[in-house]
């Protein structure tokens, strides 16, 4: 089976006054990979006679944002809507060597399992993540200060190994590239071939691997990519949920998923994406959620001033918020 197999409903919406309701109807179809996306009960627990619930959500198409996520069913405050598992991750460089290379799960130095200066959580994760010499890579995104090549430089691997099929994050919202903003990525698409090439990665392997690629690839990571902050503990309780990313330790890495990818922001959201032990994403109702209601989480920091929330939207994901919050100057 391709692993793009779970079937989701895609509906056309127009939007009610309410910040979050819309009636809806049902005529599309979208794909979202199986094995990306978990579905959870309200009550954490499924019934062996009835299987898992359905799944509360559906992506929707909208006049004024394109693709939602809105409940099809109530759901409840603190309730685990769905997990999901990262389409490629990669983990910071300053915390390469205190979490695992490949999920991301912290480790400390009795267990781990290393390789090339690099950490381990288990043997299968290290054997998941045959690597080459990325040294100058890496040095390439250090010393500039980029974050995002390194997940290009994942999900190539991914694609070379069959992993992943080379257009898999076309389905994504890319971000407006400037000539200028591509002509920097020439030194990092050029980086991450000759690695390759060095790796003795046969030319019939690496077809995909063009400038255009690099360049789209990046364009959809800007903006969907997700900073992963892992929780100490097991948030059950909405308070300690809704402080979670604010308590959390200093980002481990990054990620991109398919589903959270179309949640759209709100500087008042009613979900809150949490990550407990590695790059598994789960993501909270804060508050109850009414059927029909669309489901939205904050992208950046909401503590912050209502300029400095606008200035960052605006330079970091191009749209201006026009969220309750923020049309009250909050």
């Amino acid at each position: 089976m391709s692993p793009l197999a779970f079937v989701l409903t895609l509906s056309c919406y127009r939007r009610w006054p309410s910040r979050f309701s819309t009636p809806y109807s049902h005529n599309l179809l979208v794909l979202f990979s199986s094995t990306a996306t978990t579905i959870t009960p309200p009550n954490g627990k499924e019934s062996p006679s009835s299987g898992p619930a359905p799944p509360p959500i559906r992506v929707a198409l909208t006049e004024s944002t394109g693709r939602a996520v809105f409940a099809t069913r109530r759901i409840g405050a603190g309730d685990t809507i769905h997990t999901a598992k990262p389409i490629v991750s990669h983990p910071s460089l300053s915390a390469i060597t205190t979490v695992c290379y490949f999920c991301l799960k912290k480790i400390n130095a009795v267990t781990a399992s290393q390789s090339q200066g690099v950490s381990f959580c288990s043997e299968n994760c290290k054997e998941s993540s045959k690597k080459a010499d990325w040294l100058a890579f890496d040095d390439y995104c250090r010393t500039q200060g980029l974050k995002y090549p390194l997940l290009v430089k994942r999900l190539a691997c991914m694609v070379i190994s069959g992993a992943a099929p080379a257009g898999i994050l076309d389905i994504l919202q890319p971000a407006n590239l400037t000539q200028g903003m591509i002509l920097k990525m020439e030194e990092g698409f050029h980086l991450l071939r000759n690695a390759l090439v060095k790796a003795n990665i046969g030319d019939e392997h690496m077809s995909f691997l063009a400038k255009q690629w690099y360049t789209d690839v990046l364009a959809r990571i800007r903006i969907n990519a997700f900073r992963i902050e892992l929780a100490a503990g097991v948030y059950e309780d909405l308070l300690s949920l809704a402080s979670a990313s604010i308590e959390a330790e200093a980002a481990v890495g990054n990620a991109i998923y398919m589903l959270p990818s179309f949640y759209n922001h709100d500087c008042d959201p009613n979900t809150h994406i949490v990550w407990i032990e590695n790059a598994d994403a789960k993501l909270k109702a804060l508050r109850d959620i009414d059927e029909g209601e669309e489901l939205r989480i904050c992208y950046i920091d909401a503590s912050m001033s209502c300029d400095a929330r606008e200035s960052l939207l605006s330079q970091g994901f191009g749209f201006k918020c026009n969220c309750l919050r923020c049309m009250s100057g909050d």
